[in-house]
This record gives structure tokens, C-alpha cells and sequence, in this order.
């Protein structure tokens, strides 16, 4: 039986989510489904890579999730082929009147960051950020600085254009917990965005809904969601089957099944769930594993014609039958 403090957490937790959910979409319409899956992730602290054409309101998502946090720091990078590393991280100047160096940090010290065309960066300056996203610590002339926390990246990349642009390696990929996409509003939603921002945009008058301990204890609480057994010899079952696939070269690797898993935790608990359901895998495993894994060349020549979300779900759909769902106690687990 789960002790009483669990429960009173996972209640608070679930509140939490779902008054920041609210207070985001408030500003950001039609993204339900979207905005659940950001929130998932910054509960599990992971990082999200949005590959989305410009104008789908990425940032105003970005924002709208650090000021609905009282006491959360916003910062933004606007990468270009030019900027620098130190650009990123920061870099210690000498300052003359003590007459000795001092820190000054770099946009990468905040709680919400967003990286702006990612892929427009070097790839000495997207390293930068792996030691930020992975261990939430940056290292500057040999001396370690920890990040505050919650810590949470958000990155964007343009999937049309590609001149001048550097593609992400698969290190750096897996390094994001998941990659999804914002996409167009609805028609009804755009109208009411136009109608909004008749007189100004309405982040300007968007207030906290939560607070930095509020985040803190969801966070706890995805550790309160329960996952079967037999879930979980599934999450390992459908990664390892990635690994098998004609189509695939590289499968995803143990961050992979640790992600998955994770998620899965998360949505339910977004969901209103002390439990997870094989519906949860499956509802988060291409945002979680579809960037993780990299196709053989005929795969990818394939993907041209038939497009890539129909490319993505023909590989879901092997992946699931080389790892068939578990049926056979789901009528006891109460799953649906």
C-alpha cells in the first residue's frame, strides 16, 4: 500500500502541473497536448528541442513557462555562426581595479533557456552546452560553477533551411530528453491571437502561477508514479528494438530505455495518474526515441517520399510489433 505521504505529494504534484498548464496556455492556445509534454519533460529535468518552422510561438512558450514560475530567471541565446563559446558560458575579465579576474557569467546561468536556431551555431559552441544540459554545471578557466535549479533548456531548429547551418551530432541529440514540434494554431486559436495582440501581447500581463518549490516538488513526485514490471520489460523490449530494424543504423541507446521510462511517469502523472499505462509509452515514445536513433541511407531516401511524420510513425509501428504491447494483465492493472 503507498504511505499516505506519497499520496499527499502526488495530489499537490498533479495540482501543480495543472495550474501551471493553465496559467501557460493562457497565452499559448490550442497546444494542450504540446504544453503537457514541456511540462512532462521540465518534471523529469530534461531538456526539449523544438524542430519547427519560425512564428509557432516557441519562445512565447519558452516565456510564458519562466514567468509562470515566481522567482524563475529567463534567459535567451540567439546562435549565429559567429558566436563563441565563451559567448555561451561566460568568461573571466580582468578587472583593474582589484587587479585580478573576475567571472562574468553567461546567458547559460538561468533556469529557463532557450537556444534559438541551435543548428546555427558551431559545434564548438553547441559542445558548450553539453556539459550544462547533462550535468547542470559549466566549467571556465578550469573552475566548475553549478546552475541554479530547476534548470531547463529549450532549443529551436529551423527544419527548411539549412545553409549556414551545422546539423546537431547524435551526443549532442541525445542529450535532449525529447523533440517535438509546436505547429500552426488552429484557425479559431489564430483569430483569437491576432484579436490578443491588438494592444499588446499578452505576456505582459501574465502572472506566476507557481513557485520554484512548487517545480521542485513535482519534479519529487514523478518518483511517486508507479510503473508494473511488466511496463517496464516493455520500455526495455521496444528500445532494444530499435537496435534490430532494417531501417535503423544506430539504435537508441540506454538513455534511451532511462528517458522513455521516465517519461512515461511523467504523462501519466500530467494525466492525473499515480500509475503508468502502456497508452502512456506509446503516447511519448516517438518524442522520446525518434531523435535518438539515426536511419540507414535507403531509410532516409524513403522518408523523402513518403514525408517524415509518416516516416516516423511507419517506424513506431515496427518497433511495436517487433515488441508487441502487453495485453495479457491489463484487465488487472486497470489499463485501457
Amino acid at each position: 500500500m503507498r504511505p499516505a505521504a506519497d499520496i499527499d505529494r502526488l495530489t499537490r504534484a498533479v495540482q501543480i502541473a495543472d495550474r501551471l498548464r493553465v496559467n501557460v496556455e493562457s497565452v499559448v492556445h490550442g497546444k494542450t497536448e504540446e504544453v503537457k509534454l514541456v511540462l512532462a519533460a521540465m518534471a523529469c529535468e530534461g531538456h526539449v528541442l523544438f524542430e519547427d518552422v519560425p512564428g509557432t510561438a516557441k519562445t512565447v512558450l519558452a516565456r510564458a513557462i519562466a514567468q509562470s514560475i515566481s522567482g524563475m530567471e529567463f534567459s535567451r541565446i540567439q546562435c549565429t555562426p559567429d558566436l563563441q563559446p565563451t559567448d555561451v558560458a561566460g568568461l573571466s575579465v580582468y578587472n583593474q581595479k582589484d587587479r585580478d579576474f573576475e567571472f562574468r557569467p553567461g546567458p547559460v546561468f538561468a533556469n529557463v533557456l532557450l537556444v534559438d536556431e541551435i543548428n546555427r551555431a558551431m559545434p564548438k559552441t553547441q559542445s558548450a552546452l553539453l556539459e550544462a544540459m547533462a550535468e547542470r554545471q559549466v566549467t571556465v578557466d578550469g573552475e566548475t560553477r553549478k546552475l541554479p535549479e530547476p534548470f531547463l533548456l529549450l532549443a529551436t531548429e529551423n527544419p527548411i533551411e539549412h545553409e549556414g547551418t551545422f546539423p546537431l551530432p547524435e551526443a549532442q541529440l541525445d542529450r535532449f530528453f525529447l523533440k517535438t514540434a509546436l505547429g500552426y494554431p488552429a484557425a479559431d486559436d489564430e483569430l483569437r491571437i491576432i484579436r490578443e495582440q491588438r494592444s499588446g501581447h499578452p505576456l505582459g500581463h501574465l502572472e506566476a502561477a507557481v513557485s520554484i518549490d512548487d517545480v521542485l516538488l513535482l519534479q519529487a513526485a514523478v518518483e511517486d508514479v508507479y510503473v508494473d514490471e511488466l511496463v517496464e520489460r516493455w520500455i526495455v523490449d521496444l528500445v532494444r528494438a530499435t537496435r534490430s530494424l532494417e531501417s535503423v543504423s544506430i539504435g537508441a541507446s540506454v538513455r534511451g530505455s532511462l528517458a522513455l521510462e521516465r517519461a512515461a511517469r511523467a504523462w501519466a502523472l500530467m494525466c492525473d495518474r499515480d500509475f503508468t499505462t502502456p497508452a502512456d509509452v506509446e503516447h511519448v515514445f516517438l518524442p522520446v526515441l525518434g531523435h535518438r536513433v539515426a536511419f540507414t541511407p535507403a531509410y532516409l531516401a524513403e522518408m523523402r517520399r513518403e514525408g517524415w511524420d509518416a516516416a516516423l510513425a511507419r517506424f513506431r509501428a515496427e518497433c511495436l510489433a517487433a515488441a508487441p504491447r502487453p495485453e495479457s494483465r491489463d484487465a488487472e492493472l486497470g489499463f485501457t
